[in-house]
C-alpha cells in the first residue's frame, strides 16, 4: 500500500509527541512492507532533518507567516519563497517565540483551514501537484484536524481515502479569542465532511472531538499511540537510583513547575536527599521566562546540585535520559490526549505518576504502568512520588507491569496493524462508492 502522513514539524527545538507518534507508525508500517513518505508541513520534524529524505517541507512556516501579515508578499518572486524556506532559515525560526503556538495565529490558523479560499492557496496546489506527480498514494493521513483545510483539494485531486488523527487540537484552538476559538472548531467540524475515518488517540479525545467539532460518532475510532518495545532497553527501576524525570517541552503548560515545586517538597526530608530530578525535552523562545524562574528557584533553595537539565532529547540523548531515570511525571496542566512519553517511559520499566486528567487515567489502567493522583497540585505530586520511592518492591512490581504494559497494549507494531485495516476498509468502501 503506498501511503502518504501529512505531519507539521517543530524543527527539532523541543520533543514533538504528535511528530514521534506518526514517526512510530510510519516506520512500522515500512517494516511491514508498505511504501510510507512523510511531507512534513512548516517545520522539519527533528533537528538533525532526518525525516527529509527528499521531500521537501510544504507551507514554510516563515514564508506563509510573512505572507499573512503581509498581503503584498504573496505576489513575490520564487527565490523570495526560496530563501526563506532554506534549511538554516527553518531552523531559525523552529527556535524563536511564537513558531509554535497559537496565540497570535488566530487570523492563518483560520486561513489554512479555508483551504482553496485561503491565503495559502498557491502552497495547496504545490503539495497536491507534487503528490500527484512523484508519490500517487492510496491513502492520505493527515496527523491533526488543523490539517483540514488540506481535505477538500486532495480529495479532488487524488480522488483516495483520507484519514485524520485526533490529538490535542483543543490545546492550540482553546487560547484563542472566542471568536476566533469558535470559527475554528465550526470550519474543522464544515471539513470533517471531506474524510472517510478520524483516528482518536484514546477514547477520552474521541469524545472531546465529537463534541467540539460536532463529529458523527460512528466516524470516529480510538487507537492509542503506541512504541516499538524492541526500541527500548529495559532495567527495572528498583535497581536505578533514585531518580525522577520530566520528558516533554519544558514548559509552564506541561506543568514543569508543578513537579519542581513537588520536588522541593520532597528535599525537606532528609530521607530524600539522594534524589535527583532530570529535566529534558527542549524548549521555544516562548519558555525561556519560565524556564528561568525555575532554574532561580533550586538555585534560591540550594538545590541545583540535585538537579539536571539533560540537553539532548533525540536519539541517543533521549534513551541515555531513560537509563537514568525510575519514575517519570510529566503534570500537564490540563490533561492531554495521550503522551507519547509515557509509552517510551513505560516500555524502559519506568512507571509513571501522572493526575487524573485527560486520557491519563484511561492509558495507566491500560497498562498498570503507574500511579494517579487527584487534583493537580505538587503537594499531592510529591505524596504520589513518595510511595513509590519508599517502596522498592512496590516500584520492582510496577515496573515489570509498564514494560508488559507496552508490550501487550501499546506496541506499535500490534497498532499499526490495526491502522493498516482501517485504511483498507476506508479504500474498500470508496471502491463500493465509485462502482
Amino acid at each position: 500500500m503506498k501511503i502518504i502522513h501529512v505531519i507539521p514539524g517543530s524543527g527539532g527545538s523541543f520533543y514533538c509527541g504528535n511528530c514521534l507518534r506518526d514517526s512510530e507508525y510510519f516506520n512500522a508500517m515500512r517494516k511491514m512492507g508498505h511504501d510510507a513518505i512523510k511531507i512534513p508541513m512548516y517545520l522539519p520534524l527533528f533537528a538533525d532533518e532526518h525525516d527529509l529524505s527528499g521531500v521537501p517541507v510544504f507551507y514554510g512556516a516563515i514564508s506563509i507567516y510573512m505572507k499573512q501579515m503581509f498581503p503584498l508578499l504573496q505576489k513575490a518572486p520564487a527565490w523570495f519563497d526560496k530563501l526563506l524556506n532554506s534549511k538554516p532559515m527553518l531552523k531559525l525560526a523552529a527556535s524563536m517565540a511564537g513558531s509554535t503556538r497559537a496565540k497570535g495565529l488566530d487570523e492563518m490558523t483560520i486561513s489554512m483551514l479555508l483551504g482553496e479560499q485561503g491565503r495559502q492557496h498557491e502552497e495547496l496546489e504545490r503539495m497536491t501537484d507534487w503528490m500527484a506527480e512523484h508519490f500517487k498514494p492510496d491513502v492520505i493521513h493527515l496527523s491533526n484536524a488543523l490539517l483540514l483545510g488540506l481535505a477538500h483539494k486532495m480529495q479532488e485531486k487524488l480522488d483516495v481515502p483520507l484519514i485524520c488523527s485526533l490529538q490535542d487540537e483543543d490545546t492550540w484552538v482553546d487560547v484563542m479569542n472566542p471568536a476566533s476559538r469558535e470559527k475554528v472548531w465550526s470550519l474543522m467540524g464544515e471539513k470533517a465532511k471531506f474524510v472517510d475515518r478520524f483516528v482518536a488517540v484514546s477514547r477520552y479525545y474521541g469524545d472531546v472531538s465529537v463534541k467540539k467539532m460536532n463529529l458523527p460518532p460512528e466516524k470516529v475510532t480510538t487507537l492509542h499511540i503506541g512504541v516499538d518495545p524492541a526500541d527500548y532497553t529495559f532495567i527495572n527501576s528498583a535497581e536505578k537510583s533514585r531518580n525522577i524525570g520530566f520528558l516533554s517541552r519544558m514548559s509552564h503548560e506541561n506543568g514543569l513547575d508543578i513537579l519542581a515545586d513537588a520536588f522541593v517538597e520532597l528535599k525537606k526530608d532528609m530521607k530524600y536527599q539522594d534524589v535527583k530530578l532530570i529535566v529534558t525535552g527542549g524548549s521555544t523562545g516562548d519558555d525561556a521566562r519560565f524556564l528561568r524562574s525555575v532554574r532561580n528557584k533550586f538555585s534560591s533553595l540550594y538545590l541545583a546540585n540535585s538537579v539536571e537539565f539533560h540537553k539532548n532529547f533525540e536519539g541517543e540523548g533521549r534513551k541515555d535520559f531513560l537509563r537514568k531515570v525510575s519514575i517519570l511525571s510529566v503534570p500537564v496542566r490540563q490533561g492531554e490526549a495521550f503522551g507519547i512519553y509515557l509509552a517510551e517511559a513505560m516500555a524502559s520499566g519506568i512507571p509513571v505518576v501522572q493526575p487524573s486528567l485527560g486520557a491519563f487515567p484511561e492509558i495507566i489502567e491500560k497498562t498498570r504502568g503507574g500511579l494517579l493522583y487527584g487534583e493537580n497540585r505538587p503537594e499531592l505530586l510529591a505524596e504520589a512520588l513518595k510511595i513509590l520511592l519508599d517502596d522498592r518492591e512496590k516500584l520492582r512490581t510496577m515496573s515489570m507491569a509498564a514494560r508488559k504494559g507496552v508490550e501487550e497494549g501499546l506496541n506499535i507494531n500490534t497498532l499499526a496493524a490495526e491502522l493498516i485495516n482501517i485504511y483498507n476498509q476506508a479504500i474498500e468502501e470508496q471502491h463500493v462508492v465509485n462502482a
